[in-house]
């Protein structure tokens, strides 16, 4: 992909354990693969000010943070982090690999909290002015797998989002399952239960096939 051509967003998504930060590298393998020039950043985070938003909202004291505040914080850290690093990086054509993005937002606070989808969309679609990814990986998962791989883990901060209930993480799965529903042109469900190596292999078969349709 040349300086002129506009760079891809893809992300990842999947509830608390799936393996994103295992399948963020494969992704990223296969991408240098097909020459595509590409950075990776994350959600809340990927730059100073939404850091700081991030510390805010995954900070364990702050337990009584209202649904709607949480909501608020994550478009407005998003805001920031797409109009400083996503979007400049997208238009100089560099591909841009985010950790999380909207339909995180759209399947924990929007389906999880019961805020609605449709009404966290809203917040979210003035925030983005309408920026969607090209492409989504969504890693599914039973929640109590994933939290067990958390729990089994070393040195993984446990953050507010961890310490909800496991009814609350079930929601979480059933809120993904509905927003890939409604958007299966640009939603790959992965099975995240399988082995490291089989999540690896579909991966790579379907972000190839991705890429070579962008070339076609």
């Amino acid at each position: 992909m040349n300086g002129k051509e506009r760079g891809l967003f893809i992300t990842l998504e999947g509830g608390d354990g799936s393996g994103k930060t295992t399948v963020m590298a494969e992704v990223a393998q296969v991408l240098e693969q097909h020459g595509v020039s590409y950075m990776t950043t994350r959600e809340p985070g990927g730059i100073e000010i939404a850091e700081k938003i991030r510390d805010i909202i995954l900070n364990p004291q702050h337990t009584a943070m209202d649904a709607r505040t949480e909501a608020l914080l994550y478009a407005a850290s998003r805001r920031q982090h797409l109009a400083e690093k996503v979007e400049p990086a997208l238009a100089r054509g560099v591909s841009v690999l985010c950790d999380r993005f909207i339909d995180s937002s759209l399947a924990y606070q929007g389906y999880a909290r019961g805020l609605g989808i449709q009404e966290v969309l809203n917040i979210n679609m003035f925030a983005t002015q309408g920026r969607f990814p090209d492409l989504t990986f969504y890693l599914d998962i039973e929640p109590e797998a994933g939290l067990a791989r958390i729990a089994a883990g070393q040195g993984r901060k446990v953050d507010r989002l961890d310490m909800e209930s496991i009814g609350f993480h079930r929601k979480v799965r059933e809120g993904y399952l509905r927003i890939a529903g409604m958007y299966p042109e640009r939603i790959r469900r992965i099975d995240a239960s399988q082995g490291q190596a089989e999540v690896a292999a579909d991966i790579r078969s379907q972000l190839s096939a991705f890429l070579k349709e962008m070339k076609a």
